[in-house]
């Protein structure tokens, strides 16, 4: 134990006299984190996942928190569970922030929905690529003519439709909190 305290082991020496003075906790200390039943509560708030698209596949999000408390209330209202209203959100430098694709109009959604009434939203960056945050900047894509408007599935497709002038996108400056539950290749 000397040897122990003298390299700087104490959190080593600690869980060993633990261990060895209880058998039962020295079996609780071997099981995995899922293992840990009692700590999961069976009342936990349910936040319900989002449809949206990137890179062409359907993904599974969630909005936790907007800086814009209209933004927020939309979001809240859409989800049925609250969206925390978290001004300095939009204090955070842009280059930590990736845009996230929502549509003012277009094709109407007969399914998921993005939360201003039209097709889900589309994301570039999931995660495992350059650049993925669940920082996203709200930007607004609005067809010129809403008439030939279409379901766009990735970035690639919105950026072409703007750069043929199809599209106008606008960046808000509204940032919200969005982490990807699935995303093309992964899963939480």
């Amino acid at each position: 134990m000397k040897t122990m305290l003298k390299t700087g082991g104490i959190v080593a020496t600690v869980l060993a006299a633990f261990l060895a003075a209880s058998p039962s906790g020295a079996q609780k200390m071997k099981e995995p984190m899922g293992g840990m039943k009692g700590m999961v509560s069976r009342k936990a708030p349910v936040v319900p996942p989002v449809t949206g698209y990137s890179k062409g596949q359907k993904i599974l999000f969630l909005h936790t928190e907007a800086s814009d408390p209209k933004i927020a209330k939309i979001l809240t209202d859409m989800m049925g569970s609250p969206v925390l209203i978290v001004p300095s959100l939009a204090k955070i430098p842009r280059g930590l922030r990736m845009p996230v694709f929502v549509f003012t109009n277009g094709v109407k959604a007969s399914g998921p929905m993005g939360p201003l009434g039209f097709q889900p939203d589309v994301f570039p960056s999931p995660p495992g690529t350059p650049g993925y945050t669940s920082l996203r900047t709200v930007t607004l894509v609005t067809w010129k003519n809403p008439a030939s408007a279409r379901i766009l599935k990735s970035s690639a497709e919105v950026l072409a439709a703007h750069k043929k002038g199809e599209v106008a996108i606008k960046d808000s400056g509204i940032v919200v909190v969005m982490p990807m539950l699935t995303w093309p290749g992964g899963k939480r």
